[in-house]
């Protein structure tokens, strides 16, 4: 390696050390306020370490409010929404992948564009929608859209099926295998790097919704953790140890998911690029 070159890669290497050092930085913030008082909280200047360290203030938090049960609706709310992505865009990516029909370019064209529509565009039709079928006050409206397909996660999973050559698909039709035979023993176990790039995508989406929760659950009972986060909000005073406290606990299901299937998502978002 030429001396230009070392020193080239030690710069790449100070700067991606610094920007990640940057991107650390809010997490070390959030940690740091949730184990301060809320006097330390304001006090100036800013001690990174709280004198003194106040991890009481996670106990004071969940016992507060009950977060026990609203972390409860969220996972529950989350798992559901994962699995209805999961099942809703396999099969319908798997038929804009293999089967031949009038018009399906024009579908599937159609469908990507409704990613440029706002969801602030379909909020008040939905919430009437809902309103109409009883279902304000309940897990449905955040539940059971995700069994209607992502029109991102369609386009991800059918850009992946594009690349697996349909000889293998062939080869167990001939062995008597149906289409949900060749799905479940053909292309699920080749495709789990593009399910689990989907599964963390759809995962953080339901876990942080915040606009959904606040327009469809008004019962205390069947809040979710962003939407119970709001109480330490109040009008002249903000809680700030008690919110970055729950924020920091509610941010681990997060980032463990990331870490464990971090090698499966780096190989779907490079895989569901290799053919258009």
């Amino acid at each position: 390696m030429s001396r230009n070159g070392f020193f080239l890669r030690i710069a790449v290497y100070l700067l991606l050390s610094a920007g990640s050092i940057g991107m650390l930085f809010p997490f070390v913030w959030m940690l740091s306020t949730s184990l301060k008082s809320n006097a330390q909280v304001y006090a100036w200047p800013q001690k990174w370490i709280p004198d003194p360290i106040l991890g009481i203030n996670y106990i004071r938090a969940f016992t507060k409010l009950p977060f026990g049960l609203w972390f409860g609706n969220t996972a529950l709310i989350t798992v559901i929404s994962v699995c209805g992505t999961l099942l809703s865009c396999t099969l319908v990516a798997y038929g804009f992948a293999r089967y031949r029909a009038r018009g399906r370019n024009l579908l599937f064209v159609t469908m990507i564009s409704t990613m440029m529509i706002p969801w602030t565009v379909v909020m008040i039709p939905k919430f009437f929608l809902y309103t109409q079928l009883h279902w304000v006050n309940t897990f449905l409206p955040l539940t059971v859209p995700s069994f209607f397909g992502s029109a991102f996660s369609i386009f991800l999973l059918r850009q992946f099926f594009l690349t697996v050559p349909p000889d293998t698909e062939e080869a167990a039709k001939i062995d008597g295998a149906g289409v949900l035979g060749i799905l479940r023993h053909v292309l699920i176990p080749v495709t789990v790097p593009v399910l689990v790039t989907v599964a963390i995508f759809q995962f953080d989406a339901a876990w942080n919704d915040f606009l959904q929760p606040l327009l469809y659950l008004n019962k205390k009972e069947l809040f979710t953790v962003s939407l119970g986060m709001n109480y330490f909000n109040a009008e002249y005073d903000v809680q700030w140890n008690y919110l970055m406290a729950v924020a920091f606990v509610s941010m681990v299901p997060n980032v463990l998911l990331f870490f464990i299937g971090q090698k499966y998502f780096v190989q779907g978002i490079a895989l569901t690029g290799l053919k258009g």
